[in-house]
């Protein structure tokens, strides 16, 4: 298949890693993160981990809007469908998450709560049309990826007279969370994660484009590089990393170039500029409060802000305990590290996000090497 098939071949992998062994100097390691969980699945998927050398390390990143989503907002959801009785609509992924006393949306739909899986803001807008005197909240999550979908339906629902359809917005900004992972704020220094430099996302790269990590770059001096989703994608892209370590640079670079722009989508970017605003600071799960990293509805668009039509207790809540997912985020602790990984968290009875998101890392580890994780678990203990 064109533009797929070249990108997954034997011949050019082999090559590449050739490369990679040829220029890794023997003398250090390397560590970069790939920041989004499409490029962790990737990673395991075509066994990149296995066609680097050793000191080539993959740290995963807090790139799994699921993951990252902490518990207080879903239970603010939860209590939105069970308190106020209104039609929740989301995607797929947030509905086996843990919440607060491992309930959530589905044990919450079995319990009588109206929660309804969707596969784009067009269902939910479909949902608000079809029962007009019900309430309708969409849960808006996601990145820069998923944002303007949001929006649009937002700009549908004032156009159509939708009046009882809302959204209750967690939509997150990457290039502040990468700061923030870098900044480390109050995290000793001997804890926090040492990294050479970034793989870029690259759907969140296609609407934000390449500039916006500019100025990440020019302030951190870790390099990055955009990276596409096959893995000779990724391997081309560790491999340009690698050379400018190696060469003392540290430059945004775009090997992901077919798709991505300089700029980005600009019409996007207007559209959700216009309907949302940054909020002063957002809790991530893992990160903490992260400042200016989320979006909020604009007040131009308060009739469509969940939390401002329904009362949202916002009860603390707390992250099951033992559950290393916080810190995976963070790249401080890989799945191996939790002692839950494989025993009492699968993807049927998952303790936390990491394992049940299609992007989270906990799910790549035990989709694509379970058996040596484990056999590595049992190896330490």
């Amino acid at each position: 298949m064109k533009y797929v098939s070249e990108f997954r071949d034997p011949a050019l992998a082999r090559s590449l890693a050739r490369a990679i062994a040829q220029e890794a100097r023997p003398d250090r390691t390397y560590a970069f993160m790939e920041f989004c969980g499409g490029h962790t699945h990737a990673i395991f998927r075509y066994g990149v981990q296995d066609l680097v050398p050793a000191n080539v390390r993959f740290v995963h990143g807090p790139g799994c809007p699921v993951c990252v989503l902490p518990m207080r907002r879903l239970d603010d959801a939860l209590e939105l469908a069970e308190r106020h009785g209104v039609i929740l609509a989301t995607y797929g992924d947030m509905m086996r998450v843990p919440g607060s006393g491992r309930r959530s949306m589905l044990t919450a739909r079995a319990a009588g709560a109206d929660i309804r899986m969707v596969y784009s803001t067009l269902d939910a807008l479909t949902i608000a049309r079809d029962n007009p005197d019900r309430q309708v909240v969409f849960m808006g999550i996601g990145f820069e990826t998923t944002t303007p979908a949001t929006a649009l339906a937002i700009l549908a629902a004032r156009r159509e007279g939708l009046t009882n359809f809302s959204v209750f917005c967690n939509h997150v900004l990457t290039p502040p969370a990468i700061a923030h992972v870098l900044e480390a704020p109050g995290i000793d220094p001997d804890q926090a994660v040492r990294l050479d430099g970034f793989l870029g996302p690259s759907h969140v790269s296609t609407v934000i484009g390449a500039a916006a990590y500019r100025p990440l770059v020019a302030r951190f001096g870790k390099p990055v590089v955009i990276a596409g989703f096959e893995p000779l994608d990724v391997m081309q892209s560790v491999l340009m990393l690698i050379r400018q370590v190696n060469e003392g640079r540290a430059e945004v670079e775009n090997q992901y170039a077919r798709v991505v722009t300089e700029t980005g989508n600009a019409k996007a970017q207007a559209i959700m500029d216009d309907v949302f605003v940054l909020r002063d600071t957002f809790e991530w799960r893992g990160l903490g409060q992260v400042p200016q990293s989320a979006r909020a509805i604009a007040p131009a668009y308060g009739e469509f802000d969940a939390e401002r039509r329904f009362a949202v207790s916002e009860k603390q809540s707390r992250e099951t305990k033992s559950c290393e997912c916080p810190a995976i985020l963070r790249g401080v602790k890989s799945p191996k590290d939790c002692k839950l990984f494989g025993r009492a968290c699968t993807p049927e009875t998952p303790m936390g996000a990491c394992m049940v998101s299609s992007e989270g890392s906990c799910a790549a580890y035990y989709t694509y090497r379970r058996a040596e994780t484990l056999a590595e678990m049992e190896a330490a203990e």
